[in-house]
């Protein structure tokens, strides 16, 4: 199964309650903080709600 590495590119202060939790959920706490995650249709569409904050690479 592939990989995505997740980073968060842009603060999420002043975004929707629904928007930080979705971030929050990947494990992302800081901007420029990095995770790894399985390539799911669950992530990928954790991903492409808050997609305008996030930095996706498939490894």
């Amino acid at each position: 199964m592939s990989k995505l590495k997740v980073t968060l590119k842009k603060s999420t202060i002043g975004r929707m309650k629904s928007h930080k939790a979705t971030v929050e959920a990947l494990g992302l706490r800081k901007v420029g903080s990095t995770v790894e995650h399985n390539d799911t249709p669950q992530i990928r569409g954790m991903v492409k709600k808050v997609s305008y904050l996030l930095e996706v690479e498939e490894v």
